[in-house]
């Protein structure tokens, strides 16, 4: 039987979440204060000892034209993924809030490996069906990353799986005089103006400052701005994310000028570190290509984090359990075009900005 999370059962939830070795940031109700715009809920399931042993957080938003809500369980669920039992409680529990909702579609993409492909399987059985899409940044959240094995590890231990070369450029950084801070929500104007320089830089759409203020605001000790310095200049930043055993690269930044100082390297060293020094078992460089080929201009990024050591993942992607599927149909086309045509027009107004 699945119970919805109230305020009296949230810390319990919080807890449960953090403990999982499924457990993710997207799950969390401090990721739910960070998206406004969309109705955050929790479904949880109980054991026979009455300790919860299942979790899934959905968001829901009224999406424009339709009328309708998408319902979007990012990375969810949180559970053993042979528990069938449990998985088939949390969908009940997400399909209740869907029909109170008025959803078309019940969205996940959790954080399980294709390799498991019994998991795909089971999720197939319950109706959901692979959602397609490219090697690419197509999807919600990506599908490939690198990911770095740190537990019981020290630093020198960790260091010694990273390419000679990455090595060599981390003390680069240091040899040039290059200082990385952890930042208030003083440095987030800076670091904002570098994302827009990043972005213009390499073709994507950036976040306002006050989404990454917010972040800080409402991640409080689980998020840090991590800030490069040069003689005082900021030259490059980072925004990272701690919850359960991992920690998470969200977004990178850096200027055009200050490239040659090896910013970016020395950046993650303290990354992984805070994950290090913070027992975690993982550190998540998070997305890169799936399309792995040199002549891809996404090589480059899948080149630097892979000279850290880390693991190639892919994951199961996203997974849809259509439930109105005209209003999907429609919604699916609709939603590509107006993200490439977003795309074009934030490029366009701020290609001579940078």
């Amino acid at each position: 039987m699945y119970e919805l999370i109230t305020q009296d059962t949230l810390q319990e939830y919080e807890a449960f979440v953090q403990s999982h070795y499924k457990g993710n940031f997207a799950q969390s109700y401090l990721w739910g204060k960070q998206k406004p715009a969309w109705l955050w809920k929790a479904i949880a399931v109980r054991g026979e000892d009455g300790a919860i042993k299942g979790t899934m957080a959905v968001m829901i938003r009224k999406m424009p034209i339709v009328g309708k809500t998408l319902m979007y369980a990012c990375r969810g669920p949180v559970c053993d993924l042979d528990d069938r039992e449990t998985f088939a409680e949390l969908l009940e529990g997400a399909k209740a809030l869907a029909k109170e909702h008025g959803s078309y579609v019940i969205k996940i993409d959790p954080d399980v490996p294709s390799s498991d492909t019994a998991f795909a399987e089971m999720l197939r059985s319950f109706g959901f069906r692979s959602k397609e899409g490219g090697k690419n940044f197509e999807a919600i959240q990506p599908k490939y990353v690198f990911r770095l094995n740190v537990e019981g590890k020290t630093e020198e231990e960790v260091q010694a799986d990273f390419h000679q070369k990455w090595r060599y450029n981390i003390r680069v950084a240091l040899k040039k005089g290059v200082e990385v801070r952890i930042c208030g929500k003083e440095q987030v104007p800076a670091f904002a103006d570098l994302m827009l320089t990043t972005g213009v830089r390499d073709g994507f759409v950036t976040r306002q400052p006050e989404y990454f203020a917010a972040m800080l605001d409402n991640l409080g000790e689980h998020c840090r701005l991590y800030m490069a310095f040069h003689e005082g200049q900021p030259i490059a930043g980072t925004l990272a994310i701690h919850y359960g055993d991992k920690v998470w690269y969200l977004y990178g930044a850096s200027s055009n000028e200050h490239r040659n100082l090896m910013p970016n390297y020395l950046l993650q060293w303290e990354m992984i570190r805070w994950a290090i020094e913070t027992g975690c078992r993982i550190y998540d460089f998070r997305g890169v290509s799936g399309d792995v080929s040199e002549d891809n201009p996404l090589y480059g990024l899948y080149r630097f984090k892979k000279g850290f050591g880390g693991d190639f993942t892919e994951f199961v992607g996203e997974m849809d359990l259509v439930l109105n599927k005209a209003v999907y149909t429609f919604m699916e086309k609709s939603t590509s075009i107006f993200k490439d045509l977003r795309k074009v027009a934030y490029l366009i107004k701020n290609r001579n900005k940078k």
